[in-house]
């Protein structure tokens, strides 16, 4: 009895001190994890943009004057040469009691000058058809011989003097005219532009095939030289800006990919980098930090049929790629940490997580490119936390 006593005790301390064991064991912690696998790699640089008309026509005015209300509207199509507004002159100004009153005097004044005027035409007229029939006396006389030669070039002189007298008065009574014409014309206080000749229009033509993309000036208004009126371009030839850091354009060439998503249809868009401006500005960023940017230009690829809707000024995204590698060794970037001055990731190793350093090249948003430190097939630890340590036990949480 004894004998079986002991070994009962023993199994159940046996037993007890598993329980024990069990209990006080550290539980593995459970992890996420991807595995290390070639695949292309595309690095790009992602910035908000918009699209715009590459070669954009501000019409101004080119005289001052009255813009009579354009008839075209924004979006309409325009073609060389057709008229979009036109500009007669300013109507006179409105005179007040005193001043209409002194022009009323002044245009009275130039009608009796003008009167005058042609009284001193009609006299000069009479003396000089009496001068003419004077000489017509004179040379039937002469033919007579009864009359000396110095009197009959007298009486030829006088005649002439006279035709110069009458016009001296036509010349006086057409500046009379003139002058009484200028006063009344004074007096106009309003202007039929309807009834406006020819010569007094001038008319704002277009001067390309496109569309109208603003009427900056939709109501009929007194305008001055150079006042912008409309805005006109070519949908068809559209060109994408976005500004981006300027650490990030040293690595942007001309000719580069442009992937367009987010303009509002299906698919993406794609363009071609043209320029990186060579001047850079200084923009504020959403968390009030001073940031160095450059604006990066790039002509739309696809016809305008493919990119139907899209017009000036429209927000889109932009994805400039910088590199294109048609295959790397691939780590997801929420694997990778700093540990000190290096990379590091936890690899998984007979069911522990084990830091490695690693070589990093090229990454993007997603996935980074592994120089050395990991091969095809391993395992690694997706967004360790602080509770992981090197050689801490790890169990694969199941993907939904």
């Amino acid at each position: 009895m004894k004998r079986r006593t002991v070994i009962g005790i023993s199994a159940a301390a046996v037993v007890a001190g598993g329980l024990v064991w069990t209990a006080l064991r550290p539980r593995p912690v459970a992890v996420e994890v991807e595995t290390v696998r070639p695949g292309p790699l595309r690095v790009t640089v992602d910035e908000d943009g918009r699209v715009r008309v590459r070669d954009r026509y501000v019409l101004s005015s080119p005289l001052g004057g009255t813009l009579l209300r354009p008839s075209v509207r924004a979006g309409d199509p325009c073609v060389p040469g057709a008229t979009l507004a036109r500009i007669v002159p300013v109507a006179p100004p409105l005179l007040d009691a005193r001043t209409r009153s002194e022009v009323q005097a002044r245009a009275r004044a130039a009608d009796d000058a003008a009167q005058r005027a042609e009284a001193a035409l009609a006299l000069a007229r009479n003396e000089l058809e009496q001068a003419e029939r004077n000489v017509a006396r004179a040379r039937q006389l002469g033919a007579a011989g009864s009359i000396s030669q110095e009197a009959m070039e007298r009486i030829q002189t006088e005649s002439a003097a006279r035709g110069r007298d009458v016009e001296v008065a036509e010349r006086g009574r057409d500046v009379a005219r003139h002058e009484r014409d200028a006063a009344r014309a004074a007096l106009v206080r309003t202007q039929d532009r309807r009834g406006s000749q020819p010569e007094d229009v001038w008319e704002v033509t277009c001067p390309i095939q496109g569309l109208v993309l603003r009427v900056l000036q939709e109501s009929e208004a007194v305008v001055q030289p150079g006042t912008a009126l409309f805005e006109i371009g070519d949908l068809g030839a559209m060109e994408a800006v976005g500004d981006v850091l300027t650490t990030e354009a040293v690595g942007i060439r001309p000719g580069a990919e442009v992937v367009i998503d987010r303009w509002g249809g299906e698919g993406t868009l794609r363009a071609r980098v043209r320029r990186v401006e060579p001047s850079a500005f200084t923009k504020v960023s959403a968390l009030g930090v001073e940031e160095q940017r450059v604006n990066v230009v790039a002509d739309l690829v696809d016809p305008p049929e493919r990119r139907s809707g899209l017009g000036d000024g429209f927000r889109v995204e932009l994805h400039v790629v910088t590199a294109d590698v048609p295959r790397a060794m691939l780590v997801p970037l929420g694997a990778v940490f700093r540990q000190g001055e290096q990379w590091s990731v936890f690899r998984l190793e007979s069911g522990r997580a084990v830091l490695r350093p690693v070589t990093i090249g090229l990454r993007n948003g997603r996935v980074a490119e592994v120089k050395a430190g990991l091969a095809e097939g391993d395992t690694v630890v997706l967004y360790p936390g602080e509770a992981l340590e090197n050689g801490t036990r790890v169990a694969p949480r199941a993907r939904p």
